[in-house]
């Protein structure tokens, strides 16, 4: 007799064969992940196509599913969680956060409301308070756990749009923009692109940017800020996404201050150089600010969808942020939709919480200036093969040329296509460029070495290929 699919269900549960299945693939994953190619071959790309088809009008064999998964989608996979992948800001994952995660996604919380999830809401608490101590912030910054750093620049934006409407008289959520005071948003040249489209999402408008210079490395050049006045939202950059440069956070904060503007920091890598007793001179003077966006997965290397706005002003972040409903039940207790812009949402700052407490203080601070360790010897070893370094490698970035742009592209191809590394590309002062971004624990001083030696091998075939064209 054919079973219901909650019976089917039912028995998967307890049976659990599908999760040791599971479970198997995914320790073969991280047993060969460390030398395996960084990037797909073009044949585990094309084998993609195999999940292309009409969708099912029966149940599925969930043994099928997984090893249909197994065998297409892993070799099409990007070892992100290798020591050799420096193509974005992607950082690798802490063994004890994963697991963590797998634990955690069988709770299957949604963080919404204390009363929904009493663990998730604790943990927020926790992680909360853990995040002010390590990164030097004041005790009344609240945090919101959100996807990514996008939302987390979108998040400290809106607590700072309501604010200076409120200190106008001004009630954004009920009257909107018609009629509404003007809010001034001065941002340096380097500003990144996701807080370009936070600043159209909140209705500023792009063109209403107000400019600032920056210098060769990426950083607001102070003397070029505007006047600063209390209708302005002042953004900074902890760590540029090219150069790694950091904006002079103690004066321009002060001067911010001194005008009652807002500031807010974009620091999705970055802000995490402040835990470095190596590399907190970079942050000095930024608890002066009023929010904060960073990620957890660039740096701190936790597992995906793990953003985190701070906010010196819980007041403007709830209240920009805000839901109402009869049937929520709001308590006594964190209630983590009043952070966020979601109402439904995974326990996200489990995984956070279980790599703060894995790592302690010391742990969090050997692996970021690690990090900055594996970058300034790339750095050297590439100079050391004659490449030019175009930044100062003052945190985990470093940018990289050949003697000529078409060098430079072909050079960066080659290294793509090799499997021992991955880098991308960029522009920078008009100059093609190849960027490096040191993000994973798991880099190593031989993995370095290794992608040095690619660099070099890609650049002898991009030259003889040039000279013969």
């Amino acid at each position: 007799m054919r079973k219901t699919l909650q019976e089917k269900m039912f028995h998967e549960m307890e049976q659990k064969d599908i999760f040791r299945q599971a479970q198997n693939y995914a320790f073969d994953y991280a047993d060969h992940v460390l030398e395996r190619n960084v990037y797909p071959t073009p044949d585990a790309i094309a084998d993609l196509d195999m999940f292309v088809e009409k969708l099912p009008q029966s149940m599925g064999n969930a043994a099928e599913i997984l090893e249909q998964l197994n065998q297409y989608g892993t070799p099409a996979s990007v070892a992100h969680t290798g020591g050799r992948y420096f193509g974005f800001v992607n950082g690798g994952v802490i063994p004890a956060s994963l697991a963590v995660r797998w634990l955690s996604d069988f709770w299957d919380q949604n963080t919404a409301l204390y009363v929904i999830s009493p663990v998730a809401s604790k943990l927020e608490e926790v992680s909360e308070s853990w995040l002010r101590e390590l990164l030097g912030l004041p005790g009344k910054v609240v945090a919101g756990f959100v996807s990514g750093s996008s939302l987390a620049i979108f998040c400290g934006l809106a607590a700072a749009r309501y604010r200076i409407f409120q200190n106008n008289n001004w009630d954004i959520n009920k009257k909107g923009f018609c009629g509404a005071p003007k809010v001034r948003v001065v941002a340096g040249r380097q500003a990144h692109g996701t807080v370009v489209k936070a600043i159209a999402l909140l209705g500023f408008g792009i063109d209403n940017i107000e400019w600032a210079e920056t210098d060769a490395q990426g950083r607001i050049i102070p003397s070029e800020v505007p006047e600063l006045d209390e209708s302005t939202i002042l953004i900074l950059q902890a760590g540029n996404v090219s150069s790694g440069a950091f904006d002079s956070f103690d004066e321009l904060c002060e001067k911010a201050n001194k005008a009652h503007a807002w500031v807010h920091i974009d620091g999705a890598f970055g802000l995490w150089a402040a835990a470095s007793v190596l590399l907190n001179h970079l942050t000095k003077g930024m608890e002066k600010a009023d929010s904060f966006s960073v990620d957890g997965h660039k740096t701190l290397n936790t597992p995906y969808d793990s953003g985190i706005v701070l906010c010196n002003d819980k007041e403007a972040l709830t209240n920009a942020l805000h839901a109402s409903g009869s049937y929520i039940a709001y308590s006594e207790n964190r209630d983590g939709m009043l952070y966020t812009p979601e109402m439904s949402r995974r326990a996200r700052a489990i995984e956070l919480w279980a790599a703060l407490k894995y790592l302690g203080k010391e742990g969090v601070d050997e692996l970021v200036s690690g990090l900055h360790q594996r970058a300034v010897q790339i750095g050297q070893e590439l100079k050391a093969e004659n490449f030019q370094i175009l930044n100062d490698v003052v945190f985990n970035q470093v940018l990289v040329a050949c003697d000529s742009d078409k060098i430079t592209v072909q050079t960066m191809r080659h290294i793509q296509e090799s499997g021992e590394c991955w880098v991308g590309g960029a522009s920078w002062d008009g100059k093609a460029v190849i960027r490096v971004s040191v993000c994973s624990w798991a880099t190593t001083e031989g993995d370095i070495t290794r992608s040095v030696n690619a660099f070099v091998t890609a650049r002898n075939k991009a030259v003889h290929e040039l000279r013969n064209t």
